[in-house]
């Protein structure tokens, strides 16, 4: 096996500031994307009255997008593996600049929805990239930093993201927010193409076909599932979305199937031989699902039935903002210290318990009964999400670095939808009729105390699947004999 590697020919000094250039382009590119997704719940109410929308067409601005993005993750991580990490990152970031500039121009909610949708391939293409390059810039040993620091960085974008977002619409109109990401990406863009950052190694496998007949069943497999969760808490089974989970189920058979034929598969077979990486999926789609469950419902229970307004209810729940912003950074030296096994099950056991807390909330919680159970689950989860990442992009193998982060980013799409259609479920089983709604109640609150606890159980279980997570490491990332 040969390897090549590019980027690398400067002196001590000259690595740390690539490395340093690295990072921020990568932090930059996280926060472009998730400033976008933020941002957009807070200006649909206004797009949607003067671009004279359906509300169907309003809720395809985020699907479509969000469909665009899960089904390509995998591929365009593929893509940085053959091609570079650098010019996949390069035509993610300018191709996502272009298009939301489109968005802030476009006249008709049709136009909107189809650049939404145009977004969400390049935010596919520059998400893996982001941890590719980390990857090809720092050492096994010194990644755990790094990715901290871009988990804090996503953080705060979407805690201020509405802030910001509701601040322009209010002065300068919908359209202004969309403006917000145009010249940070363009400015990583052109940076990353002119600065020849560092590439990952490659083995002579990654010189291999693309997988293209893998890629498109993956695509169809993870779009139709992704479809079928955001259809199924506004409507229930019915028809489409029975045949998407269909859909979903027969892609899904038929990807498995050329993948153990194919000479050239999509996800490389080292990847799915990982078990850290597999388990660290695992994890981040259990943690992201409860995550987003607990918002969800937590929600509802501060707006209808404590009766507060969005941003009394967004100060409510600002210490889980704060303490993920702040307690990333802190993962790392818990992770050399006591390893990513011990890491990420600490923080998995302390987010249960946080959502645990989080269920004992009813229509007579005070700040000082809410603030706390946000903050548990906010420290476990900052925890949980820079753990398990770091070992999903330490344990990449060889040659396969975009897959593994397409395959993290697919984890952390798929889990919200999942958990917002699972409580959704819950809440109609537990209670029917007492689901969110415009008036909340005694039946609301005693059916979400129900859906929480189940939502703790799946972190637990998240917990037990992070004891397949490596141990402690030396200062290099290797394991200690």
């Amino acid at each position: 096996m040969t390897v090549a590697r590019t980027g690398t020919t400067t002196g001590p000094g000259g690595r740390r500031r690539l490395q340093r250039l690295t990072l921020t382009c990568s932090i930059t590119g996280a926060v472009v994307v998730a400033v976008d997704g933020s941002v957009l719940t807070v200006v649909q109410p206004v797009m949607q009255r003067e671009l004279h929308a359906s509300f169907t067409q309003v809720q395809w601005t985020s699907t479509g997008y969000l469909i665009a993005v899960a089904s390509l993750l995998v591929f365009a991580g593929r893509l940085g593996d053959r091609f570079g990490h650098r010019r996949v990152f390069t035509a993610g970031a300018l191709g996502f600049a272009v298009t939301s500039a489109g968005i802030g121009l476009a006249g008709s909610a049709g136009l909107v929805i189809g650049l939404r949708v145009l977004q969400g391939v390049f935010g596919a293409l520059l998400q893996p990239a982001t941890l590719g390059m980390l990857r090809a810039a720092y050492p096994p040993g010194r990644l755990a930093m790094p990715i901290a620091l871009r988990t804090s960085a996503i953080g705060l974008a979407v805690a201020a993201g509405p802030l910001v977002g509701g601040a322009l619409a209010v002065r300068l109109g919908w359209r202004s927010v969309f403006f917000l990401s145009v010249v940070p990406a363009l400015a990583v863009g052109v940076l990353v193409l002119l600065v020849r950052t560092p590439e990952p190694e490659r083995a002579d496998d990654a010189r291999a076909g693309l997988g293209l007949p893998g890629a498109c069943l993956l695509a169809v497999c993870l779009g139709s599932l992704v479809h079928a969760l955001v259809g199924l808490p506004g409507t229930g089974w019915t028809a489409s979305t029975t045949l998407a989970v269909l859909a979903a189920t027969v892609a899904g058979a038929a990807f498995a199937a050329c993948e153990r034929r194919t000479s050239s598969p999509l996800v490389p077979p080292a990847v799915l031989r990982s078990v850290p990486l597999v388990a660290s999926l695992a994890v981040l789609v259990s943690a992201s699902a409860a995550l987003f469950g607990t918002l969800f419902l937590s929600t509802y229970l501060l707006q209808h039935v404590l009766g507060l307004d969005p941003f009394a209810s967004a100060l409510r729940m600002l210490p889980l903002a704060v303490v993920m912003v702040l307690g990333a950074p802190a993962a790392a030296p818990l992770q050399r210290r006591y390893g990513h096994r011990r890491t990420a099950v600490a923080g998995m056991a302390l987010f249960a318990l946080g959502i645990l807390l989080t269920s004992r909330l009813d229509g007579q919680s005070t700040p000082w009964a809410s603030g706390p159970a946000f903050l548990v689950v906010g420290a476990g989860f900052c925890l949980v999400m820079v753990t398990a990442t770091a070992v999903v992009v330490r344990e990449a193998p060889l040659g396969a670095e975009g897959v593994s982060g397409g395959l993290q980013q697919t984890a952390m799409n798929i889990g919200p939808v999942l958990g917002v259609a699972l409580v959704t479920m819950l809440m109609g089983a537990a209670a029917p009729g007492a689901g969110p709604g415009p008036v909340g109640g005694p039946a609301f609150t005693a059916a979400m105390g129900t859906a929480l606890v189940v939502l703790a159980a799946v972190a637990s279980l998240g917990a037990l699947v992070a004891t397949r997570l490596p141990g402690r490491t030396d200062g290099r990332g290797r394991r200690p004999v």
